[in-house]
């Protein structure tokens, strides 16, 4: 069997059976839930303080995380409504290796439905962990700058955030990304619904990767050279994640006959600081190289 869901997952699953793969996500999602390693090439871990969401534009249209919930509607009681998991909040205390952490994987942390006061305490969790790297996406930035504008919300800076910009029309979205305080900031283009023309000031990452299951949308591999190249003239680290398909490998990670895993030079001072780390990425092109 082959379950169609992107890679941005709970766990990386292409060729299982039924078996193996309902098992995967008992783990995951049942009520002993603990360290959730990932397929997704840029992080590996994920924590979802919250699961469900609602969808605000056109990256949203196949959303994995929704197709994860229609096929194993045991594990998600409510399906894909936002819903708050408290007995969550606690378990990066507990993950002792350091690590990149994907929050909310399976959300949006910045849902309007989301409390400030349980943001707060994802926030609290953040900071009594500073040896792992939180990495925070959303497609609400409108809520998030809200939020550190006129309630105070402040990031350690073990936090990046990053925004979803899925074709020209949510490049606005940068505009308040950048004005929040926080020690990275990151673009994820994925999917990558058509050419992009970015303003990269103050951006420290963008990462690419095309749609994947049996409704993705083809990505043009001219799309992604265009973006590459625009992150070499700024600087800017550029990680290719995939170019989709019907599986999330179908078309490999390959850009020019090379794997491009650059990552912001904040995180080699996080390696340094806190030792070895379980990289899955190890093939850097340029003056990002690095093999651990």
């Amino acid at each position: 069997m082959v379950l169609f869901v992107k890679k941005n997952d709970i766990v990386q699953v292409n060729y299982y059976n039924s078996g193996q793969v309902a098992s995967a996500v008992n783990l995951a999602y049942g009520k002993n839930m603990s360290s959730i390693n990932t397929g997704i090439e840029w992080t590996d871990k994920t924590w979802n303080p919250t699961t469900g969401c609602d969808k605000v534009s056109p990256g949203c249209l196949h959303c994995y995380a929704e197709v994860l919930t229609q096929r194993f509607p045991q594990n998600f009681p409510n399906g894909f409504k936002l819903t708050l998991h408290p007995g969550r909040l606690q378990e990066p205390l507990g993950w002792r290796t350091p690590s990149r952490v994907f929050v909310n994987s399976m959300s949006d942390l910045f849902h309007e439905d989301v409390p400030l006061e349980f943001i707060n305490e994802v926030i609290s969790t953040i900071k009594q962990t500073p040896r792992h790297i939180y990495q925070i996406l959303t497609k609400r930035p409108e809520r998030l700058h809200d939020l550190v504008v006129n309630f105070n919300l402040e990031f350690p800076e073990n936090v990046w955030l990053g925004v979803s910009v899925e074709n020209q029309n949510y490049v606005n979205r940068l505009d308040y990304l950048r004005e929040i305080p926080v020690s990275v900031r990151f673009i994820s283009c994925e999917p990558l619904l058509g050419a992009l023309k970015l303003d990269l000031t103050d951006i420290h990452w963008v990462i690419v990767g095309g749609e994947s299951g049996q409704k993705h949308r083809p990505m043009q591999i001219s799309w992604v050279e265009d973006i590459r190249d625009q992150c070499q003239a700024e600087k800017v680290a550029f990680f290719f994640k995939q170019v989709g398909g019907r599986t999330p490998k179908a078309g490999g990670r390959l850009l020019d006959n090379q794997i491009w895993d650059e990552m912001p030079s904040v995180w080699y001072q996080h390696v340094a600081k806190w030792g070895t780390l379980p990289l899955k990425a190890t093939k850097f092109s340029g003056q990002l190289e690095l093999t651990v």
